[in-house]
């Protein structure tokens, strides 16, 4: 025992122990506070024994396995050792004859053989259970720490994942919203070299209306009016008016921002809207246009405007292509037939210049041109378009002797044409 009275603070200086003490660490200090709860447990235990002997005249030796115990549960398996040896001790000095002294008897070497016996394997049973709660706690909790880092990953992943789907989500709307307006703008840059045929259409029927009004006129002008000539005159007048009408409408609706709309269509009629709409165009350029279409082809499904854009933008290139063709006749023919039982196939085959190897690969890319005035985007867009409602567009070649696009429908439920 370390007495504090024997303890003297000299004035600048500082003894060794002093230095060991100020450079231990809190763990060190960790392990001899047990050790020392070890000590003061088994003290207890003596001073229990000792004044519970008197009155009673027996060695209340309890007291030393309950040290033994709590000191292996509290301070670990070394400060339970430390606790059996000190009891160990005790016992034999105090309680064991002859008392206060070290000696035993032979008659007492079972019995102090089996307190010890039991305060050995109480300090290891203790010992082992401590390390088992210990071990199975620092696993809980390493456990605990992973999962909490799992989590955390997943947690950041998901996040990640959702932050891609929606940036995903707003470069793909993106995408459509410019992808519709090139073809917007495709379509008024088509309808813009299609002015002349825009008037001559109008004017056809404008014409037929202002004759039968005259017609009908002249026959109600009569001594005796012939009002079957006059009836059957302003009827020709009003269909003239709803064709004017329906060409306006026709001609709008391929300018205008209009949602697509999918519905049974025949092909045929929507290949002779968009022929009698480039007519005057193919006029101009002494280009002839042939149409061979299959009778009876069955409907398809689609919308009727997008497709009038792609047959009307086929057309042109057609046309364009045949600008400087003076060898031979500028013929556009355009072909409508069935390719397999549930396929609708129209080709538009020009007798132009054609396009080499190296211009075929590139000839669907956005952006890609050979038309000096053009913007190299009514080919994707027709393809787009085509690809969207379930079909394929393709084109064939050869220098020198003209082109074929050709693009393929699934047919649909409905009546045929």
């Amino acid at each position: 025992m370390i007495n504090a009275r024997s303890i003297k603070i000299m004035p600048k200086t500082v003894s060794i122990p002093e230095m060991q003490v100020a450079r231990a660490t809190p763990p060190e200090l960790q392990a001899l506070s047990r050790y020392a709860l070890a000590i003061a447990l088994v003290s207890m235990a003596l001073f229990l024994s000792l004044v519970l002997q008197v009155p009673f005249g027996n060695p209340f030796w309890l007291f030393f396995p309950v040290a033994v115990i709590a000191s292996t549960w509290l301070g670990g398996r070394g400060p339970g050792w430390v606790a059996v040896g000190f009891s160990t001790l005790a016992v034999l000095y105090y309680f064991i004859p002859p008392v206060r002294s070290f000696l035993v008897k032979p008659r007492d070497v079972p019995f102090f053989l089996t307190f010890i016996a039991c305060e050995v394997i109480a300090n290891w049973l203790i010992s082992w259970r401590r390390e088992t709660e210990d071990s199975l706690r620092r696993a809980r909790d390493e456990l605990e720490v992973r999962v909490g880092e799992r989590t955390t990953e997943l947690k950041n992943a998901n996040d990640a994942l959702l932050s891609q789907m929606a940036e995903q989500k707003r470069t793909e709307e993106a995408l459509q919203v410019t992808r519709t307006e090139l073809a917007r703008v495709v379509r008024i840059t088509t309808i813009g070299e299609l002015a002349a045929s825009i008037a001559h259409e109008v004017n056809q029927p404008l014409a037929a209306v202002v004759a039968n009004a005259d017609a009908c006129v002249a026959w109600l002008a009569l001594e005796r009016p012939n009002l079957v000539e006059a009836r059957a005159a302003a009827e020709r007048a009003t269909q003239g008016a709803t064709r004017a009408s329906e060409v306006i409408g026709r001609i709008r609706s391929l300018i205008n921002k209009t949602a697509p709309e999918r519905a049974p269509v025949q092909i045929n009629e929507i290949i002779g809207e968009v022929v009698a709409l480039a007519d005057r165009q193919a006029a101009g350029n002494q280009v002839s246009v042939v149409i061979e279409l299959t009778p009876d082809l069955p409907v398809v499904v689609g919308d009727r405007i997008q497709l009038q854009q792609v047959i009307l933008n086929l057309m042109m290139n057609g046309i364009e292509a045949m600008t400087g063709v003076s060898d031979r006749p500028r013929r556009l023919l355009i072909r409508s037939e069935m390719q397999d039982a549930d396929q609708v196939r129209v080709s538009i085959q020009d007798g132009g210049i054609g396009v080499d190897k190296e211009v075929m690969t590139r000839l669907f890319e956005p952006f890609f041109t050979t038309r000096s005035q053009g913007i190299g985007m009514g080919l994707p867009i027709s393809r787009s378009i085509i690809e969207a409602h379930g079909g394929r567009l393709w084109a064939e070649s050869t220098v020198n002797r003209g082109s074929v696009f050709q693009f393929t429908l699934p047919s649909g439920d409905g009546p045929t044409a």
